[in-house]
C-alpha cells in the first residue's frame, strides 16, 4: 500500500481526534431511562414509584462524588410492545441512553430487550415475569432482576402442592408473561405428581368481569386455581371468587402479587392468599431503612418488589459504571453487563 503526504496529514488529524473523543466520553452524563406503565393496569407496580427508586439509587450510590454525571429520563409504555420498542429506540439512537431499566409486562420487555442488544446498550428488567428473557430469547445486554416466572411456580407451586394442592386450573393472561407463567407452573406440578385439569385464556388487556371464567374453574374440581396474570387481572379475580365464593372450595394461587394488589384487595379479600415475595419492606431494618428514604418521593406508596428491583438494579449498574470507567460503559452494553455479573451484588 503506498501512503501520500495527504493520507498521513489526514491520519495524524484523525488520531488526534481520539483523545478528544474520548475524553467528551467520559464526562458525558450517563443516561438512564425509567421505562414503566405511568397510566395502566400495572402503575402502581411500575409507575412513579420505580422512578422514585432510581432516583435514590443514584444518591445513595453518590453518583455525583464519584464523578459519575447522570440523568434520568422516564417513559410510558403503554403496555404495548411496539411502543415500548419505538420509546428505546429513540432513547439509544437520539438521546444518547445508556440504560433502560423497569419494564413491566413481558411482552413489551421482551421487545425492548431485542433492541437493546441491536443497539448495544443495557436492559434491566425489574417488573416483566416471563422466564424467556434469560431463556430462549437471552441476550448478553439484558439482565432479568427481582423474579421470573420459573422461580415464582417452583416457590408458589411448590408451597401448594406440598400442601395437597395438587390439581389445578389456570386463568392466564392471553399474552407472553400469562402463558410463560402457565407453563412453567404447569411444568412443575406435574413433574411434582400433581395434574392440571385445563386452563382458561383470557383476553389482555380489558378484562374485567372474570365470573364466567372462575365458575368455569370451580366446575373442574380443582383444589387449586393458578391465577396467571398480574395486576388489576389479579386483584378482580380475587376479589370476583370471593363474591362467587369460589375460594371456599378452591385456594387460590396468586403466581404474581405485589404489596400493591394487597393494599388495593384489603385483608378480607386476600385471607388464604398463597403468593411469593422477592422484597418485603417491612422485613428487616435494611428494607425498613431503604422504605424510610424514598418514601417521601413516592407519594406514601411503598415500594413493592419490582421497584425495589429497580434500585437494585441501578445501583449494581452505577458500580459496574464506576469500575469500567464512564466512556467504557458507555462505548458497549453487553460489556458493562458482563462487569455486572463479575461484581457482587
Amino acid at each position: 500500500m503506498t501512503l501520500t503526504r495527504r493520507g498521513l496529514l489526514g491520519t495524524a488529524a484523525a488520531s488526534s481526534l481520539l483523545p478528544l473523543a474520548r475524553a467528551r466520553a467520559a464526562n458525558a452524563p450517563i443516561k438512564i431511562g425509567v421505562l414503566g406503565d405511568m397510566s395502566g393496569m400495572y402503575r402502581d407496580l411500575s409507575g412513579p414509584v420505580s422512578v422514585a427508586c432510581a432516583k435514590q439509587a443514584v444518591a445513595d450510590f453518590g453518583a455525583a462524588a464519584k464523578g459519575i454525571p447522570v440523568e434520568i429520563l422516564t417513559g410510558d409504555h403503554q403496555n404495548k410492545p411496539d411502543i415500548g420498542a419505538g420509546v428505546a429506540g429513540q432513547w439509544f439512537d437520539r438521546d444518547g441512553v445508556d440504560l433502560v431499566v423497569d419494564v413491566p409486562n413481558s411482552s413489551v420487555a421482551l421487545a425492548v430487550s431485542s433492541v437493546g442488544h441491536l443497539k448495544n446498550k443495557v436492559v434491566i428488567a425489574c417488573g416483566p415475569g416471563t422466564a424467556d428473557l434469560t431463556g430462549p430469547q437471552c441476550t448478553p445486554n439484558t439482565i432479568h432482576w427481582s423474579f421470573d416466572t420459573w422461580m415464582l411456580a417452583h416457590s408458589t407451586g411448590g408451597a401448594m402442592v406440598k400442601t395437597g394442592g395438587d390439581t389445578w386450573f389456570f386463568i392466564t393472561a392471553d399474552y407472553a408473561f400469562g402463558h410463560a407463567m402457565q407453563r412453567d407452573t404447569a411444568n412443575f406440578v406435574t413433574q411434582a405428581g400433581g395434574k392440571v385439569l385445563g386452563n382458561v385464556d383470557t383476553p389482555f388487556p380489558g378484562t374485567t368481569d372474570f365470573s364466567s371464567f372462575l365458575l368455569q374453574a370451580q366446575s373442574t374440581g380443582a383444589k387449586v386455581i393458578g391465577l396467571a396474570n398480574a395486576g388489576s387481572d389479579t386483584v378482580n379475580c380475587i376479589k370476583q371468587a370471593a363474591e362467587f365464593g369460589v375460594n371456599k372450595s378452591a385456594r387460590l394461587a396468586g403466581l404474581l402479587v405485589f404489596i400493591s394488589d394487597v393494599h388495593a384487595l384489603g385483608l378480607q379479600n386476600a385471607q388464604g392468599l398463597v403468593l411469593t415475595e422477592t422484597f418485603y419492606w417491612d422485613l428487616n431494618d435494611r428494607t425498613r431503612a431503604f422504605t424510610e428514604r424514598v418514601l417521601p418521593n413516592t407519594g406514601g406508596a411503598r415500594p413493592g418488589m419490582g421497584q425495589a428491583g429497580v434500585y437494585g438494579g441501578v445501583i449494581q449498574y452505577l458500580k459496574a459504571v464506576e469500575k469500567m470507567g464512564v466512556a467504557a460503559a458507555k462505548a458497549s452494553g453487553a460489556a458493562t453487563v458482563a462487569q455486572m455479573k463479575a461484581m457482587p451484588t
